[in-house]
């Protein structure tokens, strides 16, 4: 906290950071939302019951790993170990592009299991399946871009232990979506 001329306090939040943490909090506003409105059109009938695709639980190995990835970036970047900032950012970024692949594959053996999305052939279970992997999917192709930032940053050394604000903001994302796939799987797994 910070002593203003007014005699009052103010916080020394960076401001990336606390719009960061407004976009968390907003993405958490909407998938509320989305899995509220899930539960309640469920209770309503008609809801189509068919077994989640295999791959989810791939993704969820996939998306864990890249956490722990992007951890070891950041913490590699505290200690100025810049080619493990490199070589583990850029395993971050590979294993987030497998996870959208997996999802691409789970959408596909949803349509082989006639499951849709919209039109006279869907169900609002299908819908709902594929807004909420879809969503969180957009979310991922932001945090790549987020993390081919800092993957751009760090070959130019500009992330390290003096420089720590890029990665650590792609970091607190990238464990947000982490964090925010496990719930989704959890949450399908338990409400399917």
């Amino acid at each position: 906290m910070v002593t203003n001329i007014d005699g009052g306090t103010t916080s020394n939040v960076h401001p990336l950071k606390f719009s960061l943490w407004l976009i968390i909090i907003s993405i958490l506003m909407m998938f509320g939302a989305f899995t509220s409105a899930y539960i309640v059109r469920r209770e309503e009938g008609n809801w189509l019951e068919f077994d989640l695709p295999g791959m989810f639980l791939v993704n969820t190995v996939i998306i864990v790993l890249s956490s722990v990835a992007m951890q070891w970036a950041y913490v590699a970047a505290k200690k100025n170990n810049l080619n493990m900032v490199k070589l583990m950012v850029g395993l971050t970024m590979v294993l987030g592009i497998a996870f959208l692949y997996g999802q691409l594959n789970a959408w596909g053996d949803l349509v082989a299991n006639n499951v849709y999305f919209g039109g006279s052939e869907s169900n609002p279970a299908g819908s709902f399946l594929y807004v909420l992997t879809g969503v969180h999917g957009f979310h991922l192709v932001t945090g790549l871009i987020f993390l081919l930032i800092v993957l751009i940053s760090s070959l130019k050394f500009k992330v390290h232990s003096k420089n720590m604000l890029r990665i650590q903001l792609c970091t607190t994302y990238w464990h947000f979506l982490g964090a925010l796939w496990l719930y989704l799987y959890f949450f399908l797994q338990v409400n399917h």
